[in-house]
């Protein structure tokens, strides 16, 4: 599982009663859902369940979370910061001189905030509150090109870390040494080899050891099995061709799955689907047009419970 907080589930919980978010609207349609949530790309904003926006950050952003106490931790493309809800800055990192650009953050239980730097050194960073680096783990992306060495990192349950890296169609978990200890490989002859560009971007481990990967180039969202087998996959086929460069996605704790297009700069970007692949949620939101990640927060007045699996 992923550990975006050090936080327990009771404050998790004890937050999302007492925070802005919980309030949403006190009935629905019948069968309607409704989702609040941060969304993460060309803009950055909470979005309520009525479809208000009632926080929204500076610019365009990469990666983030809404962390229990209920500030917004962001990834930028050349740092990372942690925003009050008014807007006030309480932890900043700005990436290295030898890097080009950062790619994804999280809160770790330990209140060290994960980095990912992309360039002439891919690494993953833990970094103190002070903003000083505590650990750092050296990747191995197979490619130059830093804009695609990699993406959404995320530390698991058992201290590794999981990092998608895109060319090299892999998904590699590193010990906290460095060492890779596992990969899963996306350029599968069933999902199109490596002609269809199933480019990994967010890997999700879940509880039974299944790994959900967003398949941006390859417009597919799929979860794998510890034998490296697609044991679910959903693609244009099933959402009418809806989905355009998937980029960010989330497991919620119903079993749903929730995808966002990057590339839909207008119309619907968000999509939620069953296991069944049936459409029971969708946003077309101009403040989610291009969203790179999210984090859907309230289902129908709330609060999604657990860690956030994104």
């Amino acid at each position: 599982m992923n550990l975006p907080f050090t936080s327990s589930l009771l404050l998790l919980v004890t937050l999302a009663m007492s925070s802005p978010l919980a309030h949403c609207a006190e009935s629905a349609p019948s069968g309607a859902i409704r989702h609040s949530y941060l969304v993460m790309g060309g803009k950055t904003a909470i979005i309520s369940e009525e479809g208000q926006a009632v926080w929204e950050g500076p610019g365009g952003t990469r990666d983030g979370f809404v962390l229990p106490n209920g500030n917004v931790l962001l990834a930028f493309s050349d740092r990372v910061q942690e925003f009050t809800r008014e807007k006030q800055v309480v932890f900043s990192y700005k990436k290295s001189k030898e890097n080009g650009e950062i790619g994804t953050t999280q809160r770790l239980y330990n209140g060290n905030t994960l980095v990912t730097e992309l360039g002439a050194r891919p690494r993953l960073l833990e970094v103190n509150p002070q903003g000083v680096i505590a650990h750092e783990i050296v990747l191995q992306p197979e490619t130059d090109n830093a804009h695609m060495q990699t993406r959404m990192a995320r530390q698991l349950r058992n201290g590794n870390f999981l990092a998608p890296h895109l060319l090299a169609f892999a998904v590699k978990e590193y010990t906290p040494e460095g060492k890779v200890v596992s990969v899963i490989k996306t350029d599968l002859e069933e999902l199109g080899g490596r002609k269809g560009e199933n480019w990994p971007f967010t890997a999700i481990r879940l509880d039974n050891g299944n790994t959900v990967l967003s398949l941006t180039h390859g417009n597919k969202v799929v979860e794998m099995n510890l034998k490296n087998e697609v044991v679910w996959r959903v693609d244009n086929s099933h959402v009418g061709g809806l989905f355009k460069d998937p980029c960010g996605s989330q497991r919620l704790a119903n079993g749903n799955t929730v995808i966002g297009s990057h590339a839909a700069n207008k119309g619907v970007s968000m999509v939620e689907v069953t296991r069944e692949n049936k459409i029971v949620w969708t946003s077309d939101h101009p403040l989610a047009a291009g969203v790179h990640h999210f984090q859907i927060l309230t289902t129908n007045g709330k609060q999604e419970p657990g860690m956030p699996l994104k």
